[in-house]
């Protein structure tokens, strides 16, 4: 099994949600990025979801906008990402790491090397949130060779037809969008929530995480509900740059305390 189907079925087994939390590559540096990657499976996180730093972030609000234009200038590149996975995986060989982000990158540094890199790096799965499913057959094919898993989106606005052509090829998860906007903004009402992951679940048999929206502990509780994992993002960006590494780590502890229903 890998990482993220041994995590998933032991979440599954505890009768628990878990907390996918996100930040950026390189935000505020490097370092910095590293101890907080360094800390959060201590804190609560089930899976780490790192964005891949890009210049024209589309399905980011200002909050992860402003994270990669500083993870940008800080120097941060997709091959020091890599990096950053394999030194956290020097330490930690448990928990799954999910890489988030656009294509234009991944194609600038070339699809099949990319996936040999992350794969060696210790990359779990991938998330491109701009990859539709009439163009994915290459990138799925190069990320099964190397053992990624391809996580696909679904939106409120996701008709049955479409939901079946996107969910072909899909593994590890499906990542559920809750809104239909860009990161950070308001959560739909819990029925709402609910309708639709039933509608996924009607449809495949992978868990289901559920993001966009979520920033407080009783929100995780709400989502956790429905969803096999919560992803949090935004609330966590903005505190780390507010209040540094630190800070963000206190947040952690407190959604992932939410997430074990403590």
């Amino acid at each position: 099994m890998s990482r993220i189907e041994q995590t998933l079925a032991a979440l599954r087994a505890a009768g628990r949600p878990g907390l996918a939390a996100y930040f950026t590559a390189g935000d505020p540096s490097y370092d910095d990025c590293l101890a907080l990657l360094k800390g959060l499976p201590a804190a609560g996180a089930d899976v780490i979801e790192l964005g891949m730093p890009f210049s024209d972030p589309i399905a980011d609000g200002p909050v992860l906008q402003q994270a990669n234009a500083r993870a940008l200038k800080a120097g941060q590149t997709l091959r020091r990402t890599l990096d950053l996975v394999a030194a956290f995986r020097e330490e930690d060989e448990r928990t799954p790491v999910v890489l988030m982000g656009y294509l234009n990158p991944l194609l600038r540094y070339e699809a099949a090397s990319f996936m040999a890199d992350a794969a060696w790096a210790g990359v779990d799965g991938l998330i491109v949130v701009d990859l539709s499913p009439e163009h994915a057959a290459g990138i799925e094919r190069l990320a099964r060779r190397h053992g990624i898993a391809i996580i696909k989106m679904t939106a409120p606005t996701t008709t049955e037809a479409r939901l079946e052509r996107v969910l072909e090829g899909a593994s590890g998860f499906v990542y559920h969008v809750m809104l239909a906007g860009t990161t950070g903004a308001a959560l739909p009402s819990d029925a709402v929530i609910a309708g639709a992951l039933e509608r996924i679940r009607a449809q495949t048999s992978l868990p289901i995480a559920a993001g966009f929206g979520v920033r407080t502990a009783e929100q995780l509780k709400a989502v956790g509900r429905h969803a096999d994992l919560v992803a949090v993002g935004t609330r966590l960006v903005e505190v780390l740059a507010a209040g540094g590494v630190g800070a963000a780590l206190a947040e952690v502890r407190g959604l992932g305390a939410a997430a074990r229903g403590e």
